[in-house]
């Protein structure tokens, strides 16, 4: 006698697509036991953040790395949404070297965003799938130390220090922590740091298996013009080299040097993937093919 699926009123006769999903099944279990337990931090922005499909899709890949057992750590920005805010109350942007100078009004325009809408939009939609997240700022238990980048960038901030206590102990308590990237230095000033330098060092500091960051490009190419170019492993010494090549430039730069600090802080591998994709992470993750770069550091000869 067969039971049927609550609220299937006949027996489902497999089809091809039902055993290609189950094929996919058997494909991620290995990654999914590798995987139990380890941390992984994901750096969420650009059109993943903003288009209302992909976020909600980004919030149930997440549910579902919980759900098999990762300790998952969300980190975000919001730049394209601090610059919206401050256009709507007439306040122009300056820009130096990509880094948006950033005065009193400023900041506070950036706090009211990060810690106030996006992380709040995120926890959200996160927990809509069950009281699972938590939103935190750097500024929270000391999470974030930061020292000034340059003054003459105004309250912009680089990380001193990470105490990662706290989402430490949310983890232990089977929660997601989603945290926005305002720090603070030891007098209590508040400075906006980069959300791609916070999401590498707190992954360094909580030992984490992985640091993912999600772009709008489809990983490291060879030729920014040729999506065929794609990068798809490749380490700390190889980068040294494109780099120096000229390969790899502009933009990408930052995004690669906290990958690379991530690595030396010792977590065991960095991702480049295109948050345009749905379900990009499990995809990287869990299949054998893969889909973005991973940069993993050169084994000592």
């Amino acid at each position: 006698m067969s039971v049927s699926k609550p609220g299937a009123s006949v027996a489902h006769v497999p089809t091809t697509d039902d055993y290609a999903a189950a094929e996919v099944l058997i494909e991620a279990l290995p990654y999914i036991r590798r995987f139990w337990g380890r941390t992984i931090v994901v750096k969420y922005g650009g059109n993943a953040m903003t288009d209302e499909a992909l976020a909600a899709s980004f919030a149930a890949d997440i549910v579902l790395l919980h759900a098999v057992g990762i300790r998952v750590v969300v980190v975000h920005g919001g730049g394209p949404q601090i610059g919206d805010l401050l256009t709507r109350l007439g306040k122009v942007s300056e820009f130096r070297d990509g880094l948006r100078v950033t005065d009193a009004e400023t900041l506070d325009v950036a706090r009211m965003v990060l810690v106030g809408k996006v992380n709040r939009d995120i926890v959200a939609s996160i927990n809509t799938h069950g009281p699972l997240a938590v939103g935190l700022s750097g500024e929270d238990a000391g999470l974030i130390e930061a020292d000034v980048r340059d003054p003459e960038l105004g309250f912009v901030g680089d990380v001193k220090k990470v105490n990662p206590a706290i989402v430490e102990s949310l983890l232990a308590q089977n929660l997601i922590p989603v945290v926005s990237t305002i720090g603070a230095d030891l007098d209590g000033q508040a400075y906006n740091i980069n959300a791609d330098t916070v999401a590498g060092a707190l992954a360094g500091a909580l030992g984490a298996e992985k640091v993912i960051y999600l772009t709008d490009i489809a990983g490291l190419l060879r030729d920014i013009d040729d999506p065929a170019s794609l990068i798809a492993e490749t380490d700390n010494v190889e980068i040294a080299g494109l780099i120096a090549d000229g390969i790899l430039s502009g933009g990408m730069i930052p995004k690669i040097d906290a990958c690379l600090e991530a690595l030396e802080a010792g977590v065991s591998a960095a991702h480049l993937l295109d948050g345009r994709v749905p379900h990009v992470v499990l995809l990287e993750l869990f299949t054998d093919a893969g889909v973005g770069t991973m940069i993993t550091t050169a084994e000592a000869s």
